[in-house]
Parts: structure tokens; sequence; C-alpha cells
């Protein structure tokens, strides 16, 4: 029997032993990781100075009109994200990304992620570029940014369009960012995160573009995967959902939607969105086989319908 418990011990010691060396090792790589890749990360875009911190954005193009593109959440580097619709844009328009705080190379800030704060900052960078006149084309949570931005800045704003943009009344948007704040926080500084990446790399959503700038997206994703602006954007989903469902879009702005045809996550995925432009003078819902991130694989699309349907309200 004694033989027995002192095999046992020295068995959980030597498994105990092990994870915590698993554990250093999953450590010390990360943080080795983190220095050689901010080295690796290359710049691209403009930073503007929002609140006494730097946004960066991007502008392309020589068009007459201007499209601003704003990203849905946590899309870890918009300008390269927004790659294959912008190459569609800019033989037409201007086009300016911008990268909320948090976002691409963007700081991070301790600001509040609530809709008023993100809206007024995108504001601000628009206004110190003197860009006072623009088609606002969101992704995603975007959709709800957009709302409101619509609604403050709407002698701005010449159109909206959505790229299944989320509506107020979608629902899931229930508050559990708080609560699992610890865990993410635990997963990036511990490395663990990374280690996740590593096995499965497909968490990392890009669209197809050549392998140095998916690098470059893997990196910046690494960078900003729960950072302190991410986290506290998730936590506010639900009063800024809520916030948005007294907005309607003003009723002489042409806005058209461009959504995934097989939504299997949202109940009635069409219909709200349907019902959002049933009062509008110019309104329009169109469908795309595809995914969540239709500009990855239907910009073409994308770009050709809404010219065409600016050129039908003329």
């Amino acid at each position: 029997m004694k033989k027995l418990l002192r095999f046992l011990l020295i068995s959980i010691a030597v498994i105990i032993l092990a994870i915590v060396a698993f554990i250093a090792i999953v450590f010390v790589v990360n943080v080795v990781s983190n220095k050689s890749e901010q080295k690796k990360i290359e710049s691209y875009g403009q930073a503007v100075t929002v609140n006494g911190k730097n946004m960066n954005v991007t502008i392309q193009g020589n068009g007459e009109e201007t499209v601003v593109l704003i990203p849905g959440y946590g899309t870890a580097a918009p300008a390269l994200d927004y790659i294959p619709l912008i190459d569609e844009l800019i033989p037409y328009y201007k086009v300016a990304v911008i990268e909320p705080f948090g976002y691409g190379l963007s700081d991070v800030t301790d600001k509040e992620r609530s809709t008023a704060n993100i809206v007024s900052e995108i504001h601000e960078a628009l206004q110190s570029l003197e860009i006072d006149r623009y088609i606002l084309m969101a992704h995603s949570i975007g959709g709800i940014y957009g709302l409101d931005y619509v609604n403050k800045y709407e002698n701005e704003v010449s159109a909206f369009v959505g790229i299944d943009s989320s509506v107020p009344t979608q629902g899931g948007t229930d508050d559990e960012g708080e609560s699992l704040e610890g865990v993410y926080t635990f997963l990036k500084n511990s490395g663990f995160s990374r280690l996740l990446v590593k096995l499965v790399p497909e968490q990392i959503i890009a669209p197809e573009v050549d392998d140095k700038t998916r690098e470059q997206i893997r990196m910046l994703s690494l960078k900003n995967m729960f950072n302190a602006s991410i986290l506290n954007e998730g936590e506010h989903f639900n009063e800024n959902f809520k916030a948005a469902e007294s907005l309607a879009f003003p009723t002489n702005l042409p806005v058209i939607f461009f959504l995934q045809a097989n939504d299997t996550e949202t109940a009635g995925w069409i219909p709200l969105h349907e019902e959002q432009i049933k009062n509008l003078v110019h309104g329009k819902v169109m469908t795309f086989e595809g995914g969540h991130y239709l500009h990855h694989t239907k910009s073409k699309e994308i770009v050709s319908s809404f010219k065409a349907f600016m050129e039908e309200i003329k």
C-alpha cells in the first residue's frame, strides 16, 4: 500500500509539474511572439487625432463621391478585411475606411464603447479629414452605429448601405460580455488565445488575399483580440441595440441592404430589414448566396447593384 501511495503521489506531482511547464511555455512563446510580431506589422493609412488618441483611416481612390466604410464587431484589420470591396469601389469613388479605437492600427481607448461615443469619434475623424459629404457603408453591427449616425448627421450622409448589417430588433444581444471579461483577458494574457488560433486557424476570418496580407491580418487579429476596447464594446451590446430601437432612417435617405439569403441564426432576418425601409422614399433589400462577410465574396455584385440603385433614384 505504501509503494502504491508513493507511486500515486509521484504521478500526481509529475502531472502538476507538466501542466505548470506547459502553461509557462505557452506564456513565454506568446510574449516572445507578441514582441516579434509588433515589429513585423506594417503601417498603412494615416493617423487622425481623436480625443487625444490616434485613429487610423485609409483613403484610396479619386472619385467625386466618397464612400465611408465602417467595420463589423471585432474585425481585426478593417482596411485589410475590406480589400475586395475597396478594389471594386475605387474605380468610381474615393473610399475612406475607418478603424475605430481598438481596431486595426488605431489606439485602444478607455472611453466607454457606447454608440454615442463611437459615432462621435468617427465623425470627428471625418471632420479632421475635411470629409463632409459621403455615402455611409457598414457591415454587421455597423448597422446599429450607422442608424444613429445618419440621424445625427443627416445633412452629411447622401446614402446608407448595409452589408448584412444588424437591426435593433434582431434579438440575441443580451449582455454577457461582462461575466466573461476575465476569461477573455486570461486567454489573451496567458497566450492560450494564440494557441487556440494555432490549433484552429479558421478562427481568423479573412477575405481572399495574398499570403503577405493574410499574415498581416493574422498578426493584427492576435494583437487586437480581446483588447479592452473590443471587450467593452461587447459589454455595451445590449444597451446599444436597445438605444437604437427608437430610431428610424430619415425618410428621404436612400438606403439599400445587401443580405445573406439564408441566415440560419436570426429569425426573420430579411423581413426585419424590409421593415426598416418600408417608409422610405428610396429603400431596397437585395440578397446573395453567401455568409455574413458578404463583402469577401460578393463585392463585385454589391458595388454593381449599389451603382444601379443610385442611378435609378436620380
